[in-house]
């Protein structure tokens, strides 16, 4: 009995990589989820970063319900990393430093509640660090940040064709005609201005301008 117990420990070992066994997990609202899911899918220890909508009361929201108002939920990215890599107040430093953390009515051209910026946390030492980090921002700019952290709710995952819509190839159809979903996102970002506001704010500390 004992040898079958270790043959199917060996098993699950080989199923579910260490590194999944220690991945962590942060959400943010930092504007269109587009950009933010862009930004940290290039930073360093990160596995993933997934579009989706929390801190509503709408249950399995849409995007149109989203951003059309009344259901409390703000666009949100859930971002998995492994935290011998990278660690969870980085990531917070990151952020900060990605969005234009005086802006409390939406973000760049996206106006409105869904749009937001916010931290979600789950217990004492997520915030903890998000408070610090949040301090650390306030620091360096030399004023304070319209930034809440608030208590993590449910995360609904956003619809399959906001994922990875900053890499994507499929066809979209724009003012321009239809373009690749990547060209798309590109036009956008560069339209509403986000890297040159982040820049102006956060100078030569804006890690992702140009993404």
């Amino acid at each position: 009995m004992k040898h079958v117990i270790q043959t199917a420990l060996v098993a699950l070992s080989l199923t579910f990589p260490a590194s999944l066994a220690k991945a962590a997990e942060i959400t943010v609202a930092g504007g269109c989820f587009w950009c933010v899911e862009a930004d940290f899918e290039k930073v360093k220890g990160v596995s993933e970063a997934v579009s989706g909508y929390t801190g509503g009361t709408t249950r399995n929201p849409t995007y149109k319900q989203v951003t059309g108002g009344n259901t409390g939920h703000y666009e949100v990215v859930e971002i998995t990393y492994d935290p011998d890599t990278v660690s969870r107040g980085r990531l917070y430093d990151l952020f900060f430093r990605s969005i234009d953390p005086f802006d409390d009515g939406g973000q760049f051209c996206d106006r409105g509640a869904s749009y937001r910026p916010a931290i979600f946390v789950d217990g004492a030492a997520e915030r903890a660090d998000a408070e610090a980090a949040k301090a650390r921002a306030e620091k360096a700019l030399g004023r304070a940040v319209a930034v809440p952290i608030l208590d993590a709710k449910r995360f609904y995952e956003a619809e399959d064709f906001h994922q990875d819509y900053y890499k994507s190839t499929e066809k979209t159809l724009t003012r321009f005609g239809y373009i690749d979903r990547a060209d798309a996102y590109a036009r956008y970002r560069e339209g509403c201005r986000r890297d040159q506001r982040v820049r102006q704010i956060w100078g030569d500390d804006a890690p992702f301008v140009g993404g």
